[in-house]
């Protein structure tokens, strides 16, 4: 299988996850990046069972909208049972880097409203130690160079990431070269550094349900 003919195959089966433990009339969290894109696609059959979503970038907005699927403010929606997703890297203990696209912070506001993460990704996202993929952190503009300083104490290469603004109008320094061993020690560790809005790792909150997809099917890991 390609590797989006993989995606495909997990972007499905999310869809069939929520369709089996979402209640009728929920609202769903949507994720962004292109395995997120592909559940949006298979989320628009189960339009008229679920109210709506709650999108984490404004591209996933625009996704959803076009498929006629509604779109809620989160400080609007007091419940979410289940946030669909993908990762950058995910390890066994669940803990993911996210980022890639650059929707961090809002992703993980929408992750800490809901009751279940349910991460989608293909097996080469599975890894024993993560930090090869480089760990984006979203900063203050201002604050960029203090926290490229106080980032590399840590012991990676902070690059800025060139031409590119988040929804929130933020900066993303990519750290490059870390290996993270303890990844809910070094989330606090980094959301702690003036400046950082927050960081890529998802380890204090991290994802319930993965379903990864490899060669043999779509496999679910709890």
């Amino acid at each position: 299988m390609t590797q989006d003919e993989l995606k495909q195959a997990v972007a499905q089966a999310a869809a069939d996850y929520v369709a089996k433990h979402a209640p009728a009339g929920s609202i769903i969290g949507v994720g962004t990046g292109s395995t997120a894109n592909f559940f949006i696609d298979a989320l628009a059959a189960l339009k008229d069972r679920i109210k709506g979503t709650v999108a984490s970038s404004e591209a996933t907005r625009k996704r959803l909208e076009g498929h006629g699927i509604a779109v809620f403010d989160l400080n609007d929606v007091t419940d979410m049972p289940i946030y669909v997703d993908g990762a950058d890297e995910i390890d066994a203990g669940l803990n993911m880097i996210k980022g890639g696209g650059g929707a961090l912070t809002r992703e993980k506001i929408v992750a800490a409203v809901a009751g279940t993460f349910v991460c989608i990704c293909d097996a080469s996202k599975l890894v024993d130690t993560m930090g090869k993929f480089p760990l984006p952190v979203e900063v203050i503009p201002m604050a960029r160079a203090q926290v490229a300083r106080e980032l590399a104490k840590l012991g990676g290469t902070p690059v800025l990431r060139e031409g590119f603004v988040t929804d929130n109008g933020n900066l993303i320094l990519d750290v490059k070269g870390l290996a993270i061993t303890d990844p809910k020690g070094l989330e606090a560790r980094i959301n702690q550094i003036t400046g950082v809005v927050t960081s890529g790792l998802f380890a204090v909150r991290p994802a319930n349900v993965l379903l990864l997809g490899t060669s043999e099917g779509v496999r679910t890991i709890l």
